[in-house]
C-alpha cells in the first residue's frame, strides 16, 4: 500500500515491534491482545496517505483478517 502511494517500504524503511497480552482461559495460557508498532523511514512524506494507508491496511492483510473477531488487534505508526 505504501510503495504504491510512492512511499519506500522495502530495504529496512518499515520494521515492526509487535508485543502481545495472554490470559487464562479454563487454565490454559490464550492470547488476549497484539499490538503492532510500524516504524517506517519516510520522513518528509505525506502524513494524510500514511494514516490513510494504515487505516486501509487491516482488512487488506491475511493475518489480521483471520484473527481480529477473537483477538485485539492494535496498530500504530511511526514515522523515524
Amino acid at each position: 500500500m505504501l510503495e504504491a502511494r510512492g512511499i519506500g517500504a522495502s530495504d529496512g524503511n518499515l520494521t515492526a515491534e509487535v508485543s502481545g497480552g495472554v490470559g487464562k482461559d479454563d487454565g490454559v495460557l490464550v492470547i488476549r491482545t497484539i499490538h503492532v508498532k510500524y516504524l517506517l523511514k519516510a520522513a518528509g512524506a505525506d502524513e494524510a496517505t500514511l494514516q490513510r494507508a494504515l487505516s486501509l491496511h487491516p482488512m487488506r492483510c491475511p493475518v489480521y483478517r483471520t484473527l481480529h473477531k477473537c483477538i485485539d488487534i492494535t496498530t500504530e505508526l511511526v514515522i523515524v
